[in-house]
């Protein structure tokens, strides 16, 4: 195609196929469905959702680039963009900047047209045009035209005689020459040469926008200077504006109070040794799975209960957070980590409440380093977002932690891009969080704060008008860069920091080596990276990781204080073994166990022996079994099984009848309701559970026992939950097209538009409307067909398939045989096979259209 394209069709026509790629790689939704030729792809560009989807990932410059080209004359010459861009006095950063603007908003056909004649897609002017509902962060308000459309031609006179123009036959020529005097820099200056002082500051007050003021029924004599020569227009009975053109000579030519062109520098930074980073790093991942390790063991026997909307309630919430010895929002955090890690779910029973998946045993059993991966690879692909816990929905209803509405798709990029920006520094060096939250708003300053399908918050919202009569208003900059916000991205990025601290993907603020190779795998793809891709990174990250991880220990040190000191990780079946016989009374480099009767008594419930534990404790302490604890465990040993409790409703059994006096005659067995039915037995009505706890609570020690008279062992890890998988993440729009997809798609739609635009010669038949299938009789198109094959020509045909669609199609005819053509179809690139009574007409081409 030649000369200059007229539409954004022609333009995408002339693109090359790697340019077609690069926009659907940039805009996938574009590709569902694959579009059937050139003219639906831009038709499909253009939809308001579309637009307002690429408008949302456009970095600060290039929307500023956008936004200037949205008040600039339409077309508009690349030098009228520059000079709005930099202003009167130029701008070499902006200059430089300008074409890398230019060249993304025409690769993602927002722009279109030579430098000499650049549009803006009529969606996007739509968008991001000042009007006096939908302000620009330009703040700039409307032309002169705009401005004055609707006013009478009288007035019109009176403004350009006040001005000092000729007056003019017609409003047209009238609204042209006051434009021309506002946009004539000589001119403008010698009239507002002429301006009162006080004028000057009212315009000063609408300067960088909102360039709307309000205004008394009497204006003061200042204000109604301005508004003679339509420095102000009436916007209404109580308002005026400040005209584009007046504004942009005000402002040096410039439509925004401060270009961006580069990114905010990723400052001030700190450096530290990068082995302090990794070891503070690798210290935390361990801690990361100590927590979720005993997040898991707290809920063994089963967890709390699920609410009927979902999640957990405020209540159970505070116990787990008790239980972690952490806040709230923080066990929220590790619960969602194990959530999004497959390790927990809810049980789906009739009372339905949390637990362990059978997939926390798989886990347990792993390396340190290797669960870490696990953990790391759910973090970094969750929509679910734990940092939102607590706060409201649309509703007004308190999210849950665990229950619905959690999700927030725009989380695994932002996870992704804040990290990558840590690993553009150098190893073991830090910047402030806001430092990082200010480059990600200067990369999507739109993507948190419209919807698709809605216009994107752009500007201020209307509210606000000067009060231009006296002396005060508004004196903000519109077009200066936001004032930081708490909005979503800018939340997940505070929370992708916290949490990448919390799990040791980034010691002391700075990347670790490991999350240095979580990351580095799937931080420069184009595509978003697959659950294969994050798998893989962090697989590799857990390489880095594990010999900084400390070696599992296989002994204690046992104290007379009735403690044992672990000096290190423990190995895991130690470490399970040595649970069940103490409790954990603190955590950190050494773990402290402290040994009670309620613990000693829980090792012996699980079948083992007072000899057997005295021979495990000999076997894993460094130093001797203290006295006070073989003392300990030989008393309740003494004491454990003398009673045994079995089920009748139940009962309690014991060979020294003067024990079961005792617990005959003791008040508190009065909620017992226990009666004695043999010199050695006591009948209860209450169940065997009941009757063990309470005679526990009165300090015996009781075993259970089954119908033959055994004693029953009781183990703690018995409750998981049927096989669950891990939530899958909510999609932030449609997934990224693999290079195969596109090959194909961009084969398909230049297929489709050769048969759309191909060159037909005419048949005998009354000429088709543009656009419509061809009509030819049964007659003419099956001799079309013969003479095609016989010829090896390409013809144009309608052909309606057995649903009901019609379509265009060029096919080079093979063979034409039992009421069907066999064909190489063009529009598909393979061989087809059509059925001749399906096909509506047939038309042959001109020589040169394929």
């Amino acid at each position: 195609m030649t000369g200059t394209p007229r539409t954004l069709a022609e333009e995408l026509r002339t693109r090359t196929d790697s340019g077609l790629v690069g926009l659907l790689r940039a805009r996938p939704d574009l590709l569902n469905p694959v579009p059937g030729d050139v003219t639906q792809l831009a038709t499909r560009a253009g939809t308001r959702a579309s637009v307002v989807r690429a408008v949302e990932r456009l970095d600060r410059f290039v929307l500023q680039a956008a936004e200037a080209l949205a008040v600039a004359p339409d077309p508009c010459p690349y030098d009228t963009l520059g000079a709005l861009m930099a202003g009167d006095a130029g701008d070499p950063a902006v200059a430089a900047e300008l074409p890398r603007a230019v060249a993304e908003l025409r690769a993602q056909a927002l722009v279109w047209g030579p430098d000499d004649r650049l549009r803006l897609v009529r969606t996007a002017r739509e968008l991001l045009s000042p009007s006096a509902t939908h302000p620009s962060p330009t703040g700039l308000g409307p032309t002169v035209a705009e401005a004055m459309a609707g006013m009478s031609p009288g007035r019109l006179q009176e403004i350009i005689a006040a001005a000092g123009l000729p007056t003019t036959h017609d409003p047209v020529t009238a609204v042209a020459a006051l434009t021309g005097l506002f946009s004539d820099r000589s001119r403008m200056a010698a009239l507002l040469d002429t301006a009162p002082a006080e004028s000057v500051a009212v315009l000063d007050k609408l300067l960088w926008g909102p360039p709307y003021g309000g205004v008394t029924d009497r204006p003061a004599p200042h204000l109604q200077w301005l508004l003679d020569r339509g420095l102000l227009i009436a916007a209404g009975a109580r308002n005026v504006v400040l005209p584009r053109e007046a504004a942009l000579h005000l402002r040096g030519g410039r439509a925004h109070h401060t270009p961006e062109p580069v990114p905010p520098a990723l400052a001030p930074a700190t450096e530290r040794d990068p082995q302090l980073v990794d070891n503070a790093a690798a210290s935390q991942a361990f801690t990361a799975l100590a927590t979720v390790e005993e997040l898991l063991k707290e809920w063994d026997l089963g967890g709390p209960a699920v609410l009927r909307a979902g999640g957990m309630s405020v209540r159970d919430l505070k116990r787990t957070a008790a239980a972690l010895d952490t806040t709230e929002q923080l066990a929220a955090f590790w619960l969602e980590l194990a959530y999004a890690a497959g390790l927990i779910a809810s049980d789906g029973e009739a009372d339905e409440r949390f637990g362990a998946t059978p997939a926390a045993e798989e886990w347990l059993q792993l390396p340190d380093h290797e669960r870490w991966a696990a953990l790391a690879a759910g973090w970094l692909a969750a929509t679910r977002t734990p940092g939102v816990v607590g706060t409201a929905d649309a509703k007004g209803r308190a999210l849950a932690a665990l229950g619905p509405h959690l999700d927030r798709s725009p989380a695994p990029e932002v996870r992704r891009r804040a990290l990558s920006l840590l690993a553009t520094l150098p190893p073991g060096t830090s910047v402030p969080a806001a430092a990082v939250r200010s480059r990600l708003r200067w990369e999507r300053p739109l993507r948190s704060g419209a919807a698709a399908g809605q216009a994107p918050a752009v500007g201020r919202t209307p509210s606000a008008a000067a009060a231009v009569d006296g002396a005060t208003g508004p004196a903000g900059s519109a077009g200066s860069a936001p004032d930081p916000v708490d909005d979503l991205r800018s939340r997940l990025a505070r929370w992708t920091l916290t949490e990448a601290e919390l799990l040791g993907v980034t010691g002391r603020g700075a990347l670790s080596a490991h999350g240095r190779a979580l990351i580095d795998a799937t931080s420069h793809t184009t595509a978003d990276p697959t659950p294969a891709d994050t798998g893989a990174a962090a697989a590799r990250a857990a390489a880095v990781l594990a010999p900084l991880l400390p070696e599992p220990v296989d002994h204690v040190l046992l104290q007379a204080d009735l403690t044992a000191v672990a000096p290190g990780p423990l190995h895991r079946p130690l470490a399970d073994a040595l649970g069940v016989l103490a409790d954990i009374e603190s955590k950190g480099g050494a773990t402290v166990y402290r040994f009670t009767p309620a613990s000693v008594r829980r090792a012996l419930d699980a079948g083992r022996s007072a000899s057997e534990v005295q021979e495990f404790l000999s076997t894993h302490s460094r130093t001797p079994v203290p006295q006070p604890l073989a003392y300990l465990i030989d008393d309740v040993a003494r004491k454990h099984g003398r009673l045994r409790v079995g089920a009748a409703t139940a009962y309690v059994r014991c060979d020294d009848d003067a024990l079961l006096s005792e617990i005959l005659a003791d008040r508190r067995a009065a909620t017992l309701r226990l009666r004695r039915i043999a010199p050695t037995v006591l009948a209860a009505q209450t169940a065997p559970d009941q009757l063990l706890d309470g005679l526990r609570a009165m300090g015996y020690a009781p075993a259970a026992e089954s119908a033959a008279g055994d004693v029953l062992i009781a183990r703690a890890d018995v409750h998981r939950t049927p096989p669950r998988t891990a939530p899958v993440p909510v999609p932030d729009g449609p997934p990224s097209p693999d290079p195969t997809l596109l090959t194909a798609a961009v084969r398909a739609i230049r297929a489709g538009d050769l048969a759309a635009t191909a060159e037909r010669k005419p048949v005998h038949a009354p000429a088709p409307v543009s656009g419509a299938l061809p009509r030819t009789t049964s007659a003419e198109t099956l001799a079309t067909m013969q003479a095609a094959v016989l010829t090896h020509s390409a013809l144009w045909i309608g052909y309606v398939n057995a649903d009901g669609a019609a379509s265009q199609r060029v096919i080079a005819p093979v063979r034409v045989e039992g009421g069907f053509v066999t064909a190489y179809d063009h529009t598909s690139d393979e061989v087809r096979t059509y059925p001749l009574h399906r096909i509506t007409g047939v038309a042959e081409l001109a020589d040169d259209s394929v």
